[in-house]
């Protein structure tokens, strides 16, 4: 039988999951983790993306849009700066996410002419954006 740890995931509207699990599937900014019982402590940045924590229920999928995930031995706490569940992310939803991303771009590439690290974390966001609608099975309009 494998260990448990305890995840808790909040973002400032609300308290969205306090699960014991097996495990998570975390999109860090350096690259995407698994956390597990045992996990040596660490304290990553979120990207955007796709965190799904996996327990005795079977899985649940969330959409986190930065934020930090603590990780101990004993549990993963993840505050996100938005996160919803997967169910929640309708194509109206992900159309507007996708929207303020290029926005975002637009104006960072209006902004910061001949400064290519603001513009560049703009694409990257963006970029971030069109693959979670990838993962979800949702298309970015063009």
């Amino acid at each position: 039988m494998m260990a448990n740890l305890q995840f808790d995931l909040v973002s400032p509207e609300r308290r969205l999951a306090s699960v014991e699990a097996t495990e998570v599937l975390i999109p860090g900014a350096d690259g995407d983790m698994t956390a597990m019982a045992g996990h040596a402590p660490t304290i990553t940045t979120l990207r955007p993306g796709v965190l799904t924590v996996v327990h005795g229920g079977g899985s649940d999928a969330y959409v986190v849009l930065g934020g930090f995930a603590e990780i101990t031995a004993t549990g993963v706490s993840v505050l996100a700066e938005q996160a919803m569940p997967r169910a929640e992310v309708t194509q109206d939803v992900y159309d507007q996410m996708v929207a303020e991303a290029k926005l975002t771009y637009s104006n960072a590439q209006d902004t910061f002419k001949n400064e290519p690290g603001p513009v560049d974390d703009a694409a990257k966001l963006l970029s971030d954006m069109v693959a979670i609608g990838g993962h979800i099975g949702l298309t970015a309009k063009t």
